[in-house]
């Protein structure tokens, strides 16, 4: 296996790294994006004037009706889609690097910016339609048994054209995502004191950047992932505009922040985690990320 990891391209190694990362942060974080996707959804079945439903409130009803693992449905689109698609970012982005900063310069502000976001861009193209899968499997309203299947109904009920619902959607929100965090991460790693960076704790040091740059990047894009998920979630074709049409006209502004905590959490833990494992296994490798 390490004579066959020495001869791959750089890129297949970035890929296999970022694949690796994926897994580890998809597998932890879950419960965190299930518990977003149902607040979000809950929206729509919600009568006027009942009373505000939280985090923690979808969190035990979860545990209650359908159990601790319960919080891990849609673990498995999400692992489709993560593995390879953290994979596909990954390879994406350090192709990208290795092309236009040869000299091995580093990118400035607005350049991160337009790194994370087309890396992002193609990503997000590519797994679409397992994206789909993974907000339905989460939302609890279908009741899809495997991947295959899901993807198999979706085409004959719908068409083939359900499985790429919401894709300005999701590139106004992961492009923009990736690119801001990308830029944060970048500057607040070289603000690190030289003496962390170099210690054995600049994983940790690291770690930390990430979750600042996280935190600030799904803030930004938190109106996006709303609109995103109610597109994806209705059988009905919605366009974007019928979308944020929909939301601001039943909720106003606050509708578009519904499940930002519990997003906010998974996209800064798994973004942060994700960077730090894939620096970690490309300097194995004897790679600059």
């Amino acid at each position: 296996v390490e004579v066959c990891l020495s001869l791959a391209h750089p890129a297949l190694k970035a890929f296999m790294c970022g694949s690796l990362s994926g897994t580890c942060s998809t597998l932890l974080f879950q419960p965190l994006d299930l518990v977003k996707t149902r607040l979000q959804t809950l929206q729509n079945i919600m009568k006027p004037g009942a009373p505000k439903v939280g985090m923690m409130t979808v969190l035990v009803q979860v545990i209650r009706t359908e159990t601790f693992l319960g919080l891990w449905k849609g673990v498995s689109p999400s692992f489709v889609r993560c593995i390879p698609g953290v994979g596909i970012y990954f390879s994406t982005f350090y192709s990208l690097k290795q092309h236009y900063f040869q000299e091995g310069r580093a990118p400035n502000a607005g350049e991160a910016v337009l790194l994370g976001a087309g890396a992002r861009a193609v990503a997000g193209v590519c797994m679409l339609p397992v994206t789909v899968i993974k907000t339905r499997f989460e939302s609890g309203r279908y009741n899809y048994v495997s991947v295959l299947g899901a993807l198999k109904s979706v085409c004959e009920t719908e068409g083939p054209r359900a499985l790429f619902s919401g894709l300005t959607a999701t590139l106004l929100r992961d492009a923009p995502f990736s690119g801001i965090y990308v830029m944060f991460y970048s500057q607040a790693k070289r603000s690190l004191p030289p003496e962390v960076s170099s210690s054995p704790y600049a994983p940790l040091g690291n770690f930390g950047c990430g979750v600042m740059a996280g935190v600030l990047a799904s803030v930004v894009t938190q109106p996006a992932d709303v609109v995103k998920t109610h597109i994806q979630v209705s059988p009905s074709h919605w366009t974007t505009k019928d979308a944020i049409r929909y939301i601001y006209m039943e909720h106003g502004l606050r509708g578009f922040f519904r499940g930002a905590v519990p997003r906010s959490l998974r996209r800064t833990l798994m973004a942060a985690m994700a960077w730090t494992v894939y620096e970690q296994l490309m300097a194995r490798m004897g790679l600059k990320s």
